[in-house]
């Protein structure tokens, strides 16, 4: 449940909407699609959930940092190991709205290759790709 609950409050932070869904859906999407598809990382400082990701090899399903923890380095942290875990590339997807997590993914290597539409957040979305050479997959 705290993990849930911080992935809601820096989702909404980031994306500047609040989240239709209940929490037991979100905990449920997370036990039985996130988690099983995944390797998933959880940060904690002083017994507090500050961040966490949802890698493979090819792709970032999710990564989201505490709201009161963002410019710490944990994101930073999770994406390197992400990296290093990956087979030499590795895509995701944001909103396009989230300027925050952008700047950080361009900063981190990611180049925007496509833009899109997220039909159940009715959102415009990003597919960012990174390659350990620089070159977008």
């Amino acid at each position: 449940m705290a993990l849930v609950g911080m992935w809601r409050e820096s989702f909404e932070f980031g994306v500047g909407i609040t989240d239709p869904h209940p929490i037991a859906e979100q905990v449920a999407f997370l036990l039985d699609r996130l988690a099983p598809a995944n390797t998933m990382r959880v940060a904690v400082i002083e017994g507090r959930i500050v961040g966490f990701s949802a890698t493979t090899p090819e792709s970032v399903a999710a990564l989201y940092v505490r709201v009161d923890c963002i410019g710490q380095g944990i994101g930073s942290t999770l994406l390197r190991l992400a990296k290093e875990d990956s087979a030499g590339s590795l895509w995701l997807y944001t909103f396009a709205r989230n300027a925050r997590a952008r700047r950080f993914y361009e900063r981190h290597g990611f180049v925007a290759v496509a833009h899109g539409f997220e039909p159940e957040w009715q959102l415009e979305d990003v597919r960012y790709e990174w390659t350990r050479d620089g070159a977008p997959g």
